[in-house]
């Protein structure tokens, strides 16, 4: 039997500059090679990806197509290259990956153009697909993490456990094209890598994709692991800094000092998300290890000032520690970059309030501490972690008339603009126009009062002169309509961090 060939397709997703390492095809990539051969194309950088995929599909012989699907922006590219697919090729197996098939798995293969979907990590259950289907199996119930039709009916298999394995090679860079142009310019360096070393939370959030993914499970990289992957991207790409992917990096303190100290020997400045608690869980000598890594920023999910909302959502972590975490990052060097989630769909309007409040007590204690405002809009029951559906009684999700608010059950209808707001966390059914509107205006205020570090395009003098004229609406509250600074921002156009990352 030929070894099956596959072609990894990234839908486009930001602009080409913005374009990071697709890691997860790139893991994909490796395990597929094992036992087969694969090719990868990226539509952040081949920006007509149906034009590169329809290529590369002339231009050699493939198995199969995996396509990494995340909802928001990435779901009408994902719909239009594989429907693309499907016409040029209706022979041609598809197989859908990644956050939305693992989300919203009956959705996805509601489609006709979606003749599997894989749950969760793909490196083992992808390479398994493929081998039984070059072996002409019509049953593949024993393929872990699958989900897939059987004569029309969607048949959902068992989760797979995930591992981190290593093969004892760095990735497959070389199938990018040259991957030094996947090295940006951001304010870690002028050659910033994005790299994952662990994957998976220990946590179980009940909002987190990541917690619905993998179940409140994780695994960190061997040190050996992290040393030759990181001394790749450094002396052979000629990486300066990280931009570290893992959905957690700060876990238990024992296992995160032989990072540390591999990472405090490459010197290379660097980004993560961490957790309040973890951080100040960690010793002087940890810290003094953190700040010899040369760690810049960590993006930490304060999510609420309210601790009974902290506690619905089983965040596990308390306001306080938000508090504490923005004083002691002030004093080792590191901005804490904290993301909150305003608009819940129970006292809407008093938390979003109370969380303006308390962003203005965080940024008294640490003036350089970043704040990321979203919209709370929570996964579907359906859409949670087996061993979390059912747990507890959740309240319904009405919609500003009342009505259960009734979430779509096509990849068509998840490309409404509604629903692409509600995936990217920036709208929901039960904001009024009211409150929609003050949100914005705060947003406004406050980024335009403390321009984002990571701003390298915008002038200096031009931030410092939003930050003068925002300076009295932030002092006095006043944030209704700032006309003035919509206008200058026209011109300027602050970067906006929870939009385009670093």
């Amino acid at each position: 039997m030929t070894p099956p060939n596959t072609l990894l397709v990234n839908p486009t997703i930001t602009s080409r500059a913005s374009a990071r390492f697709p890691l997860s095809l790139l893991h994909l990539s490796a395990a597929l090679d094992r036992h087969g051969s694969s090719r990868i194309v990226d539509g952040n950088v081949d920006r007509d990806v149906v034009d590169a995929t329809l290529r590369a599909l002339g231009e050699e012989r493939f198995d199969a197509v995996g396509i990494s699907v995340m909802g928001g922006p990435q779901m009408a590219p994902s719909i239009a290259v594989s429907k693309a697919i499907r016409e040029r090729r209706p022979d041609l197996p598809i197989v859908w990956g990644g956050y939305f098939p693992t989300l919203y798995t009956d959705t996805a293969l509601s489609a006709p153009y979606v003749d599997y979907a894989i749950r969760g990590q793909g490196e083992e259950s992808l390479p398994e697909l493929l081998a039984a289907l070059g072996r002409g199996e019509r049953d593949l119930s024993r393929i872990g993490g699958l989900s897939w039709k059987n004569d029309g009916i969607v048949v959902h298999n068992p989760n797979r456990r995930f591992s981190l394995d290593d093969s004892g090679i760095v990735l497959p860079y070389d199938k990018l094209g040259d991957p030094r142009h996947y090295l940006a310019r951001t304010f870690l360096g002028r050659r910033t890598a994005a790299h994952q070393a662990a994957i998976g939370c220990r946590f179980r959030c009940t909002f987190c994709g990541v917690a619905a993914m993998f179940g409140g499970a994780t695994a960190l990289p061997a040190t050996a692991r992290l040393e030759r992957d990181l001394g790749y991207l450094k002396h052979q790409l000629g990486a300066d800094s990280i931009q570290f992917f893992d959905h957690n990096f700060f876990d238990r303190e024992a296992d995160m000092v032989p990072l540390l100290e591999i990472m405090a020997k490459l010197e290379l400045p660097w980004w993560c998300y961490a957790r309040s608690d973890a951080l100040l869980n960690l010793s002087e000598s940890t810290w003094k290890l953190v700040r010899k890594s040369r760690l810049r920023m960590a993006y930490i999910g304060a999510e609420s000032p309210s601790g009974a909302m902290l506690k619905e959502i089983r965040k596990g972590t308390r306001p306080d520690q938000t508090l504490e975490v923005a004083e002691l990052c002030r004093r080792h060097g590191v901005i804490p970059e904290l993301s909150f989630m305003v608009a819940p769909p129970v006292n809407t309007e008093e938390e979003t309030l109370r969380t303006f409040e308390f962003i203005r007590e965080l940024k008294k204690i640490n003036p350089q501490s970043e704040i990321i405002v979203y919209i709370y809009t929570p996964l579907p029951e359906s859409s949670k972690h087996e061993k979390e559906r059912g747990k507890r009684a959740s309240m319904p999700l009405l919609d500003l008339n009342g009505e259960p608010v009734v979430f779509p059950t096509s990849p068509e209808e998840w490309t409404e603009q509604r629903w692409v707001d509600y995936a990217c966390h920036a709208d929901a059914p039960w904001l009024s126009d009211d409150l929609r509107r003050h949100i914005q205006d705060f947003v406004t205020v406050l980024r335009c009062r403390f321009p984002t570090v990571q701003d390298l395009r915008s002038p200096s003098w031009a931030k410092r002169g939003l930050s003068a004229m925002a300076a009295w609406r932030y002092r006095l509250g006043r944030y209704d309509r700032p006309w003035e600074l919509n206008l200058a921002n026209r011109l300027v156009r602050l970067r906006m961090p929870q939009v385009s990352g670093l």
